[in-house]
């Protein structure tokens, strides 16, 4: 495996200076550009070559039948695969008679910059044609935050040799490219053939639109291109179409110094319901209002949309400039894939590739959500109304598991379960509190009474009944939830998974209280007070198994008797362990694939010691191996708190550069969108201890060594503020908003606007440093400047 190229280490972009096609496929997830509602990964604007093409709608899926080798109950019969859909990225250009590309010729510089204020791709290229003519090429992409359904694309190419050059310009609109090659690691997506099939094509001026719908699952899509050209005297522009392919032709005389350049509006639109000329019309439609703002109108209100969002979110690092660079792009990736959503949930990859199918997970409410309900709440309301959309699908699943209440798919497009292996799929419950964490998160951060009555209070009510249903009172009273998978899936079919329990419990107690609080809406549910004293016992009584004889909490129940995994026996190319050991293997032992415990100490930190902390972290990270990338980040924000500041800076970087290094080579199926909220929780959860429990917000910042200052911003109540963090002291500053009371390692903290607070940080305790599985020590982290 070739890892990526090392990228120039700058704060605000990410550079690739010289193009290496043996990483092609990495880069074009890392320089993707999206809005949450169109996707466009970074292939090269030429269209080839390509590691995998790819334009996405959220939520636009193609149908696939699951098979089975052995028919059950309740198994669901079909999946659901993203579509790369019409690209319109494609600029074909012929210097003479020669086609431009990379792979010929002498290409003699190459840069690309994914410039993170500007929320624009740029690219740089001089070429010589293999009969010697050379040509400067400059490309800017992007995807407008500001108009949710628009692309565009600034396309300039000049000679730069002594003479003019006739310069042929095919910019294209394509249809049913072929599939990748299917990639046999599971986590990869399934590849569909010719999943689009035409309904209509138009072209007229500079303009084409076409419109296809899948063949199974009836999705219709409308895809257009507009065109302003700009070039000297005697340059013609043709336009053609058929059912696959629209094309504008600009054929040129172009002289040095006087570019050939072309601005390509794109604008996408789909649709279940809507008929295929309300999809044209709606496309045309975008077209036109992104003519009109023109591009240098979408680039300034690209870079004033990107300035609002970096002043209530930016993170600041100083001591390591690599983790800088790694956090902004994080952020940036974390916007990208929830700003315009707009009701539809955010997948696993975001819409930077074809990973996961494209669906989405509990990665959603567990990873991505925390950190945007404190940096950008719309985003988050908007997720969790998509999920209260689905509600009746949820309803529908837990009946068929003869449950109540909503059962939440484990993995979805549309909200219908799409796992087809249940042990690791429906069998992790947990996906339900995780919703209702999310919903208590939103409500108390955002106050927004609306959303608590029209979509919050039934979000909690079903997975409340959804938990009472699925477990019961066991012989000594306590309330067990058995048979269920927690978040380490290498433990599956457990019964009382201590981060499940300890979830259901506050899912629980938060249903109870709102349904009466708000009386009506729990009548209008069917809620009665027998039904909320339910709850409540059940929460009250929930079994949390604890070994008294190791002082640990097991994970679930007899989890610390199991056999140890022969962790010593392991060489590098042993893991992921899934990949090559049979679960029956697995389940058996003790071994954990990501944090699951320590999850449940990081979000339920409430309901552990400080003592019972130290000891199940140090428990648990001698049998954890990090074979999925939700771990290092979880790891990072426990370990700063049970004092192991420096242990946390390394999972920090690993967090952090999951990606940018390709980790665990499979970012050319899209970015980690998941650990990429993490590597930005890493730093505030971990050096900042931020935490959230019980409504108000609590800091207990320490930092590494390496980092000498660090700051951040979170939105909380109407409130914006600003936390400082050195070696000596924290500073918190009530940027706007009514007065703030907050903890600082335990001490209450009055804010007021535009006055900060300093507060000391106390002595950390020194602790001997954990140990982990033989091998799976994470990389000592050296700071990069």
């Amino acid at each position: 495996m070739i890892p990526h190229p090392a990228f120039a280490i700058e704060p605000w972009v990410l550079r690739e200076t010289e193009l290496n096609l043996d990483v092609l496929a990495q880069t074009e997830s890392v320089f993707a550009l999206s809005n949450g509602h169109l996707g466009l990964r970074g292939n090269l604007d030429e269209g080839e070559p390509v590691g995998i093409p790819g334009t996405y709608l959220n939520a636009f899926y193609e149908k696939r039948p699951l098979r089975y080798a052995e028919t059950s109950y309740g198994n669901p019969e079909a999946g659901q695969t993203v579509v790369h859909i019409t690209n319109g990225k494609i600029f074909r250009l012929l210097v003479g008679d020669e086609p431009f590309d990379v792979r010929y010729g002498q290409l003699r510089s190459h840069e690309r910059v994914l410039d993170l204020r500007a929320g624009v791709l740029r690219r740089q290229a001089q070429w010589v044609s293999p009969v010697g003519r050379e040509v400067r090429l400059s490309t800017t992409r992007l995807v407008s935050f500001v108009q949710r359904a628009v692309a565009a694309v600034l396309y300039e190419v000049e000679p730069v040799d002594g003479s003019a050059i006739r310069l042929v310009v095919q910019s294209e609109l394509v249809a049913n490219e072929p599939p990748p090659t299917v990639d046999p690691d599971p986590r990869a997506a399934a590849a569909l053939s010719s999943p689009l099939v035409s309904e209509d094509h138009i072209c007229k001026d500079n303009r084409v639109v076409l419109s296809h719908i899948t063949r199974a699952s009836r999705l219709r899509v409308a895809a257009g291109m507009d065109h302003v050209v700009d070039g000297p005297p005697g340059t013609t522009v043709s336009v053609e179409s058929e059912e696959d392919l629209g094309r504008v032709t600009v054929t040129a005389d172009v002289a040095p110094g006087q570019p050939l350049r072309i601005v390509k509006f794109l604008a996408y639109g789909w649709s279940g319901q809507r008929s295929q000329p309300a999809m044209r019309a709606q496309v045309e439609g975008a077209l036109a209002e992104a003519q009109h703002t023109g591009w240098d109108g979408l680039v300034d209100a690209q870079r004033a949309y990107l300035e609002d969002f970096w002043d209530r979110a930016d993170i600041e690092i100083e001591g390591d400039a690599e983790l800088q660079q790694a956090v902004h792009f994080a952020m940036f990736h974390l916007l990208q894939a929830g700003a315009r959503g707009e009701q539809r949930a955010i997948p696993g990859k975001g819409l930077t590739g074809p990973g996961y199918d494209g669906h989405t997970f509990w990665d959603t409410e567990m990873f991505v959500l925390p950190m945007l309900t404190y940096t950008y709440p719309a985003a988050v309301g908007d997720v969790l109304r998509w999920r209260h959309a689905t509600l009746d699908l949820a309803r529908k699943r837990a009946t068929q598991l003869g449950l109540q209440g909503a059962a939440f798919p484990w993995r979805t497009i549309s909200g219908e379960e799409c796992s087809g292996y249940w042990p690791a799929g429906t069998a992790q419950f947990h996906i339900n509190a995780g919703i209702a964490d999310a919903v208590i998160r939103y409500q108390v951060a955002s106050e927004d009474e609306l959303f608590e009555r029209e979509v919050g209070i039934e979000l909690l009510v079903e997975t409340a009944r959804l938990w009472r249903s699925l477990g019961h009172h066991g012989a000594d009273s306590g309330f067990r939830i058995d048979g269920v998978t927690g978040p380490d899936e290498y433990s599956a079919i457990a019964d009382n998974n201590v981060y499940t329990n300890l979830m259901a419990q506050k899912n629980l107690r938060a249903a109870a209280d709102m349904a009466e609080r708000h009386p009506d809406r729990a009548v209008e549910l069917g809620v009665d007070p027998e039904e909320v004293a339910s709850w409540r016992d059940a929460a009250r009584m929930v079994v949390i198994p604890y070994d008294e004889m190791l002082a640990v909490h097991p994970q679930s129940d007899g989890f610390t008797a199991h056999e140890r995994w022969n962790f010593s026996a392991m060489g590098p190319d042993d893991y992921p362990l899934l990949l090559h050991f049979p679960y029956l293997q697995l389940y058996r032992k003790q071994v954990v694939k990501q944090a699951d415990l320590v999850l449940a100490i990081q979000t339920r930190g409430d309901a552990f010691t400080e003592d019972q902390k130290v000891r199940d972290f140090d428990y648990y990270e001698a049998l954890t191996v990090r074979d999925s990338s939700l771990s290092a980040c979880t790891q990072a924000v426990v370990a700063a708190e049970v004092g192991h500041v420096e242990l946390a800076y390394d999972y920090f970087g690993e967090a952090a550069l999951m990606d940018l290094d390709d980790l665990e080579h499979n970012t050319r199926d899209g970015l980690h969108i998941a650990s990429l909220a993490g590597a930005c929780m890493a730093p505030i959860g971990g050096f900042g201890g931020v935490r959230d429990f019980h409504g108000a917000l609590s800091f207990s910042p320490r930092l590494p060594q390496a980092l000498t200052r660090m700051s951040f911003r979170l939105i909380f109540k109407g409130r914006l503020l600003k936390v400082e963090i050195n070696h000596r002291e924290a500073s918190y500053l009530l940027m706007d908003g009514p007065p703030l009371e907050i903890s600082h390692h335990g001490e209450t903290v009055s804010l007021e606007t535009k006055s900060a607070v300093r507060r000391r940080l106390p002595r950390l305790p020194t602790r001997p440093p954990p140990q982990q599985p033989a091998g799976r020590a994470p990389a000592r982290r050296v700071p990069q400047h």
